[in-house]
């Protein structure tokens, strides 16, 4: 299950999948739908997030496609215009031409592969739809650069609000990624512990990660890029698998003693599992950094609330604070 090229071959029947399944089946559906192509795997989606977008192409008037790629279109145009933006405006300004974007929902989809808080695996399917946006040289102000040009986002981020769609939604797999060994090529990059690892190695010392799966509750947003000399350098971030806001922790400053474990008790609850008001305190901010020097304040004083694993994990994170 661990090898590479099982992955890679995984990877290829759920692109295949993406392609002919309606993006309308839902992710229900397309869940079950993965079971077949993994049967030692049983995969959950446990969190969709939208509001994001990518750079799509150009269409004219009657919506005929005039490339695939508005940043490389422009790009090329601009050249053949003798870098003169000025030039390339006046040469289609009457042209009619639109920016498409392709406006997007990541589905997560998980499956455990061991009994360790990193054994799993991860898929990120995409559910997009292209649409209008802005014109194209139908400004009076000229563009500065390509940039603004392609993307004006910053100067009216409205500008694609309730854009005409082109064509059905549809699915493709942005990425598979079995977390460990992820998680491993980064300890490769850096003798020291990063966040996500301490993260992680906290989420199993403490009692959440002997009350639930951290795969139940938690997605990890990857990212790789290449350096300066050409080496690959990886990020992971912790998201709280929550689709919708995280419950604010009900407590006032100065709160000690039972009035704090009893809000902390309910914080957990309406998250679903212990030690939550933790994790969530470094990630999603709905818990204040605040309590974790009031926990230790409180174990200093005699009140023993917190089991000695946990109590543990908090001063770990005193002593030596990370966050995302």
């Amino acid at each position: 299950m661990n090898s590479v090229s099982h992955w890679e071959e995984l990877s290829h029947k759920i692109a295949e999948l993406c392609v002919r399944t309606p993006a309308t089946m839902g992710p229900a559906m397309l869940a079950r739908e993965l079971a077949p192509l993994a049967p030692a795997l049983t995969f959950r989606e446990v969190l969709s997030r939208g509001g994001w977008y990518r750079l799509g192409g150009v269409v004219d008037t009657a919506h005929e496609r005039l490339s695939d790629h508005l940043e490389t279109w422009a790009e090329h145009e601009l050249a053949a215009h003798d870098d003169d933006m000025a030039t390339l405006c006046d040469a289609y300004a009457d042209r009619g031409l639109h920016a498409t974007r392709l406006t997007g929902r990541t589905h997560y989809f998980v499956a455990a592969t061991g009994p360790g808080a990193a054994d799993f695996v991860q898929i990120e399917i995409e559910e997009l739809q292209e649409v209008i946006c802005h014109p194209l040289f139908a400004t009076e102000t000229l563009p500065s650069s390509i940039e603004e040009l392609v993307d004006p986002r910053s100067a009216d981020p409205t500008c694609c609000a309730g854009a005409e769609p082109i064509g059905a939604p549809f699915l493709v797999l942005r990425r598979l990624t079995p977390v460990d060994t992820f998680l491993g090529r980064m300890r490769a990059q850096k003798p020291d512990p990063q966040p996500i690892h301490r993260f992680v190695a906290a989420w199993e010392a403490s009692s959440a990660g002997a009350a639930t799966q951290f795969s139940h509750h938690w997605v990890i947003v990857v990212r790789e890029h290449m350096d300066r000399y050409r080496q690959p350098v990886l990020h992971a971030t912790p998201v709280a698998a929550l689709n919708g806001t995280p419950p604010k922790f009900g407590a006032s400053f100065g709160m000690q003693g039972l009035a704090l474990h009893d809000s902390m008790i309910r914080y957990d609850k309406a998250v679903g599992y212990p030690m939550a008001w933790f994790f969530h305190m470094l990630t999603t901010r709905s818990a204040p950094h605040a309590l974790a020097n009031a926990v230790i304040d409180d174990v200093q004083a005699g009140f023993r609330y917190l089991p000695d694993r946990d109590v543990e994990v908090v001063k770990e994170w005193l002593y030596t604070p990370y966050g995302f």
